[in-house]
């Protein structure tokens, strides 16, 4: 089996895995949307509605995926809202005939709104008691956020790819070659915990019993800004507000480095290189090329010169800052 093979998860492997642990679906298999890994929902004979999460082969080791497991658990004995796994004989991950998944209850919800002042405060409560107790111990196994990885790394993927067009690859990797030098200078994380990892509008949902943060499957070691920066939308006035809100609930909970700010452009531009390097890298899946056959076009490496020269200048500009207090 390698890295991109699914090829295996057939819906009847999927039941004979989900029954091997004494859960049985009365129902069908609905995919999630995910790319990185195969996740399913159904309801099962005991009247519950269930998430089950295959994870892609060779990505993560057993012991750095019961890494995020425990912390997970951590995070939810301290009542922290995150959707846990669920353990069967004590154990949250299991393997079936070389593949490894994940239960989880299913949770429904609206999608979190991050122009809404009010839930972002609510959001920056629940990161700062996230990061209180994130901050107890560190990760043993999981990696750190860093620039090799999102940087150097992903630029490789996308050379080996070769997806960029000849008449425009001199022009992509000027831009991409200037944003990572800088980034390079720039970045430096000099007080790492662990985080969610993965803190955006998609993995937080609005349900009846209020907010829920979900799917810690790229939670690592990182500066706390990371978990704050993805809520920020529109012009700078309107992030200066949003990152305030945020920020004054988290010190409510847990203490925030305001020299952290300093960070929140490169790692927004760690964040493009690595996605757009995580798309080249997995390229070899059918379903990548099937569901981003605009990463293959001329008109996407375009727009991503024109994205890359508009975050250099944002990297030169001076970060962002709090509103005064009075």
């Amino acid at each position: 089996m390698n890295q991109f093979s699914f090829t295996d998860l057939t819906p009847d492997f999927i039941l004979d895995a989900i029954e091997s642990i004494g859960i049985y679906p009365e129902s069908g298999l609905l995919p999630l949307n995910s790319f990185e890994n195969r996740v399913y929902q159904f309801k099962a004979d005991d009247g519950l509605r269930y998430v089950v999460k295959f994870y892609r082969p060779q990505r993560w080791s057993c012991d750095e995926i019961q890494e995020e497991h425990g912390f997970t658990f951590e995070l939810a004995d301290a009542e922290v809202p995150v959707v846990a796994p669920i353990k069967r004989d004590g154990k949250s991950l299991f393997e079936y005939k070389g593949y490894l998944f994940t239960l989880f209850p299913s949770v429904g919800g609206r999608i979190f709104e991050v122009d809404n002042l009010n839930q972002l405060e609510i959001l920056g409560r629940f990161i700062g008691r996230l990061h209180q107790t994130a901050k107890a111990k560190p990760f043993s196994y999981r990696r750190e956020i860093n620039t090799q990885e999102y940087l150097f790394d992903a630029k490789q993927h996308l050379l080996d790819s070769g997806l960029i067009s000849r008449s425009l690859a001199t022009a992509f990797m000027t831009i991409l070659d200037q944003v990572i030098e800088l980034v390079n200078q720039i970045y430096n994380a000099t007080n790492v915990i662990r985080l969610h990892g993965d803190c955006h509008a998609g993995n937080i949902l609005m349900t009846q019993k209020g907010l829920m943060l979900v799917d810690l499957d790229d939670s690592r070691m990182g500066p706390a800004i990371q978990d704050l920066w993805m809520m920020l939308s529109g012009d700078r006035q309107d992030q200066v507000l949003q990152l305030d809100t945020m920020i004054s609930a988290y010190e409510e909970f847990c203490e925030f480095d305001h020299n952290e700010l300093v960070l929140i452009e490169p790692l927004r531009a760690m964040r493009m290189i690595h996605y757009m390097g995580w798309l080249a890298k997995r390229w070899q899946d059918p379903a990548f090329p099937r569901n981003f056959s605009w990463f293959a076009e001329d008109k996407y490496w375009e727009q991503q010169i024109l994205a890359l020269k508009e975050q250099l200048s944002a990297l030169q500009e001076p970060p962002l800052t709090l509103l005064p207090n009075f």
